[in-house]
């Protein structure tokens, strides 16, 4: 029977804490607007994990961290292999620590969808040194990309960046903004690849979901990169390959059809258009 709730309501330490002792085998999904993660347990000790482009302990720290979404548990279902070797308990008091971390570092940085970006003041005349991996987080900061974007080019936890970035935001060196128009649309197009995700998975199956997946994720990495629809375009080729070489032609055919119908909606002019013209 599955176990499912808010992750507002219970962080997730608890959570895993709850169903470990237990010992039972199964997945948690967890889903954050357009993030998924996932934890995979095996008689209560969690044994692998994903978010993103992060696995293993990093992707439970930095699940962890997560203070709304939503979790749901089936058991049953194995992970076909294994990143995780530490005891829960090792990872729980991290992850707890995380935490605990967290909750100082949203006082200055309240979320990590926020965009850094440079101050300049003419009337600073103080010398500014920076670290190396400060550094490193200047060279990524454009005034578009957010700090989980950044985060994915330095292959880093958003967490990681955000502690980078606590103390140039402190000491005014950086501000944080909310994304701009643009990104809404980017917003749009990742809703749309979404959901296009989830056809490709219902007509190819299980047992595509890694390589569906995989598409999804670099679809996204397109949209938020500036490829806009081209990115959506590349996703939906691969996902047609997939299917005519699993599932064949006629599959092939219906997941064409339902994708052109869902992306008529998305673009206002299928059926719901014409109901609202008539």
């Amino acid at each position: 029977m599955a176990f499912q709730g808010s992750l507002k309501e219970l962080p997730l330490p608890d959570i895993i804490q709850l169903v470990s002792v237990s010992g039972k085998t199964g997945k948690f999904t967890l889903t954050r607007d357009n993030d998924r993660g996932y934890i995979f347990l095996k008689n209560g000790q969690m044994v692998h994990a994903t978010v993103g482009d992060l696995t293993g302990e990093e992707a439970i720290y930095s699940l962890a961290i997560w203070n709304q979404g939503d979790f749901q548990f089936n058991p049953g279902e194995e992970a076909d292999r294994q990143t995780i070797t530490k005891s829960n308990t090792n990872l729980l008091m991290e992850a707890a620590r995380r935490l605990d971390e967290w909750r100082v570092l949203s006082k200055k940085i309240p979320s990590v969808e926020l965009v850094p970006e440079l101050l300049t003041r003419e009337n600073r005349h103080e010398q500014i040194t920076l670290n190396p991996q400060e550094w490193m987080i200047i060279t990524r900061v454009d005034g578009r990309r957010s700090i989980i974007d950044i985060g994915h080019t330095l292959n880093m936890s958003s967490f990681d960046v955000a502690k980078i970035l606590y103390g140039m935001v402190t000491s005014e060196l950086v501000a944080l903004k909310k994304k701009r128009e643009r990104d809404e649309e980017n917003s749009d197009l990742i809703d749309l690849a979404a959901r296009i995700r989830a056809i490709a998975e219902e007509f190819i199956g299980d047992s595509a979901r890694k390589t569906i997946e995989k598409h999804f994720l670099q679809a996204l990495d397109g949209i938020m990169g500036g490829a806009g629809e081209t990115a959506v375009d590349a996703m939906i080729v691969e996902f047609e390959k997939t299917a005519s070489l699993l599932r064949g032609l006629a599959v092939t055919e219906q997941l064409r059809s339902r994708i052109s119908e869902v992306r008529d909606q998305a673009s206002g002019v299928g059926p719901q258009a014409s109901e609202w013209s008539a």
